[in-house]
């Protein structure tokens, strides 16, 4: 009946040579201005996300993002919790769990990296067991590597306190040059480094999953109140991330052009194996079938359990609120497999 009405009035107006009444279109919401906190410099390790970007996938979904880089003196989870950033790529399972440890009021709601995604490695005439790590210089960050580390020995029966276990520096040469008999490397960074310089066939690596250890990195992380108040901005922010995710591998190239406008001093050949690499670690595990940014309920209270027994943490973590899925739940399935 109100078409009908509007239909006569329309065509009345236009009998009598009269202005057709304005129909009122609905007022355009403003896009809602959120921050990403990177864990580290720019990088296609976090192509994705500067893929959704630039092809407009957050405004699409309604947020005004910017992208602000991480740091060695940044830490994500005092950033997202302060509410300096909206959402942040912390860590990882470990310093997520030890930030709620401390109190800090911030939830995990994707995990990228399901596995490991760093090895120790050796040159060829070292230490070809963990057993022989004693009485040798080990280097691990100890922003959370130092723990797999522990948690390696412990497996095999080494006492940690023979091991001179240090803080590892950002450039790998000590290890080059000899002065490192051990060093952490990431699969897409670091490891590129070493095998151009030393040769592949020249290095022995160490695998924490080969030591019964899995421990899932690069956590995207909120607020508490955020996840409380605005769970559609959460939902709307990781549909678009996925997007970028699933796209920029669609078209590597293009991913690693728009990286390198960002950071144009970047070596391109090792942005193409770090994109690869990186991507290799997303899709590892049930991500394959449960997507992207999948949360792994049993890993995640595997890692609560390593990280209590080793006292990282000093009470239990209620895995099922620090690590919320509902959000990536929320978004089909078919939308989240890589």
């Amino acid at each position: 009946m109100k078409t009908k009405r509007l239909f006569t009035l329309l065509a009345w107006a236009a009998t009598f040579g009269l202005a057709a009444p304005a129909l009122a279109a609905p007022a355009a919401k403003e896009p809602v201005k959120a921050s990403l906190r990177l864990k580290w410099l720019p990088q296609t390790q976090f192509a994705g996300f500067y893929y959704a970007l630039a092809k407009g996938y957050y405004k699409e979904e309604g947020i005004d993002l910017t992208i602000n880089p991480g740091g060695p003196n940044l830490l994500t989870e005092n950033l997202v919790a302060t509410g300096a950033d909206t959402f942040g790529l912390s860590g990882g399972t470990d310093s997520v769990m030890a930030a709620i440890d401390k109190g800090m009021p911030i939830v995990s709601v994707g995990v990228s990296h399901q596995i490991t995604p760093f090895v120790f490695v050796t040159k060829k005439d070292g230490p070809k067991t963990l057993k022989e790590f004693e009485g040798k210089k080990v280097t691990a960050w100890f922003t959370g590597a130092q723990y797999v580390l522990f948690g390696m020995l412990a497996n095999q029966g080494v006492d940690r306190s023979k091991v001179d276990i240090q803080p590892q520096q950002v450039s790998v040469t000590p290890f080059v040059n000899g002065d490192v008999d051990v060093v952490t490397a990431t699969w897409y960074n670091e490891l590129y480094t070493i095998r151009q310089r030393v040769g592949e066939q020249n290095l022995r690596m160490f695998k924490a999953e080969d030591y019964g250890i899995t421990f899932p990195r690069d956590t995207l992380i909120v607020s508490t109140k955020t996840a409380q108040e605005q769970p559609e901005l959460v939902k709307a922010f990781l549909r678009a991330s996925i997007r970028g995710w699933r796209e920029a591998m669609a078209h590597p190239k293009d991913a690693v052009d728009i990286v390198m406008k960002v950071a144009p001093t970047l070596d391109r050949a090792h942005q193409e194996f770090m994109l690869t690499e990186a991507y290799r670690l997303m899709t590892a595990g049930n991500a394959k079938s449960e997507g992207l940014f999948w949360i792994d309920p049993a890993a995640m209270q595997k890692a609560e359990e390593f990280l209590l027994t080793n006292k990282v943490i000093s009470k239990p973590v209620d895995v099922s609120k620090a690590f919320d899925s509902r959000f990536l739940q929320a978004i089909p399935v078919a939308e989240r497999r890589p």
